[in-house]
């Protein structure tokens, strides 16, 4: 099932892609009444990490700001797995994002915007979202970043 938001990611020359599978013993995402909850989805393509490190010092702010963009898009693909069609989407609620940082990198926020900016993108108003920009140490496969996302579902 595709609609709106499905084209949206077309025009913008996007694809949904598959649902990233569980690194260890937890779901994608699940559904609680009007919302659904993503695990942490880290930057996969095609099953792999395009890149791994310290953002700061491997990475680059930039890289990692793409890296977010693509754990959204992961993340969106969590979400229509379970609730089938993203169009149900009435608003993005909370986006948590985890920067694993050099020990000097402060920059977490910017690159934490390549999320926030691709949710805006394909949802424009129902992509704004309160957030949480964290620097951590390391991230499960050394990956750079990780995203988490929140959203509210239109009523059935």
């Amino acid at each position: 099932m595709s609609g709106a938001v499905e084209a949206k990611l077309a025009e913008l020359g996007l694809t949904l892609p598959g649902v990233v599978p569980p690194l260890a013993a937890y779901q994608p995402a699940v559904q609680s009444g009007v919302y659904v909850y993503t695990a942490g989805q880290l930057p996969m393509v095609d099953g792999k990490l395009p890149v791994t490190g310290k953002v700061g010092a491997e990475v680059t702010a930039e890289e990692a700001k793409d890296l977010a963009r693509t754990c959204a898009l992961n993340a969106l693909a969590a979400v229509k797995s379970v609730v089938g069609d993203l169009d149900r989407i009435a608003r993005v609620v909370k986006v948590v994002g985890f920067v694993a940082s050099a020990s000097d990198f402060t920059g977490q926020p910017g690159v934490l915007n390549g999320a926030s900016e691709l949710l805006g993108a394909v949802l424009g108003d129902k992509g704004v979202h309160a957030r949480s920009a964290v620097g951590v140490a390391v991230l499960p496969l050394d990956a750079p970043v990780e995203v988490e996302i929140q959203v509210e579902l239109t009523q059935a």
